[in-house]
């Protein structure tokens, strides 16, 4: 299995965030592989749930670390996060908020390869849809992640 390496601390992760993603969300902290590093949420953007909130800085960080950081042959593509588990936890009158995701992707040119085969194949009679998809489902990479959030400022 692969193993990709945590993110640096950045000086300004909501400036990073923006600058990458054209994203403006209200956050401060870290990437959240701790409560030490937790990612700090300083508000809920107009309409977005906390949860959809924690949900988009998951699929930031993995997307940075499957993608973004990584050398062009061991990139990935078609990055899923799904909410296994969550725990509140406080510390020293902080809330925090404990969240395990489950991250699925496929390497880049694996998945562009699988896009090319289904837009070929897909209403031809000859290409078997159950067989495409079993071939992708093998090819897809399971990591189980936490990320730790400190929602004080929010609840």
């Amino acid at each position: 299995m692969r193993t990709f390496h945590t993110l640096q601390k950045s000086t300004n992760i909501q400036e990073l965030i923006k600058e990458t993603f054209d994203a403006d969300l209200p956050i401060a902290g870290d990437w959240g592989y701790s409560k030490d590093s937790a990612s700090i949420l300083t508000a809920l953007p107009h309409g977005m749930p906390l949860l959809q909130l924690q949900h988009t800085l998951t699929t930031i960080r993995a997307h940075l670390e499957m993608d973004i950081t990584q050398e062009k042959n061991h990139r990935y593509s078609a990055i899923n996060a799904n909410e296994i588990s969550r725990e509140a936890q406080q510390l020293n009158g902080l809330n925090y908020q404990k969240v395990t995701y489950k991250v699925t992707a496929i390497k880049a040119d694996l998945f562009k390869k699988f896009i090319g085969e289904y837009k070929n194949g897909y209403e031809k009679e000859s290409f078997d849809l159950n067989a495409h998809f079993k071939k992708r489902e093998a090819a897809t990479l399971t990591r189980e992640v936490v990320h730790y959030f400190e929602i004080s400022q929010i609840i």
